[in-house]
């Protein structure tokens, strides 16, 4: 009996050293939108190496995620994994954005919006 009473203290520092752990593990997020498929398949739950792929395959051909939801157009991933990793995603902004495949980037001298004239003003009698 004395033993334990001796070793209840260091069972409890170990197992607060060990939900610390856990707990800084957990709270890691992913990027979906800069993560490769090693560390989407370590970071989201029901994520093996097939659907990390698909998901890099994805955001190559039509660019990055504007959401976790958007997920759910990447074969093989539904509306139930997206749920249960909705708190481990994150879709930062990716340093060096490219269009998806195909897209043309706008023209040099033409960024601004095109906006219509301004209506004339109509003479009344």
């Amino acid at each position: 009996m004395k033993l334990f009473h001796l070793s209840r203290p260091l069972l409890l520092s170990l197992l607060l050293a060990l939900g610390a752990v856990f707990a800084a593990s957990a709270a890691d997020k992913v990027n979906i939108n800069t993560a490769d498929a090693a560390q989407l398949e370590a970071g989201l739950v029901g994520i093996g190496p097939a659907k990390a792929e698909a998901i890099v395959a994805h955001r190559k051909a039509n660019g990055p995620f504007k959401s976790a939801d958007e997920l759910a157009l990447v074969k093989g991933i539904g509306l139930k994994t997206i749920e249960r990793n909705r708190d481990l995603i994150t879709v930062g902004t990716t340093a060096a954005a490219k269009p998806p495949a195909g897209a043309k980037a706008p023209a040099a001298g033409n960024t601004a919006a095109k906006t219509p004239a301004p209506a004339t003003p109509v003479a009344r009698r």
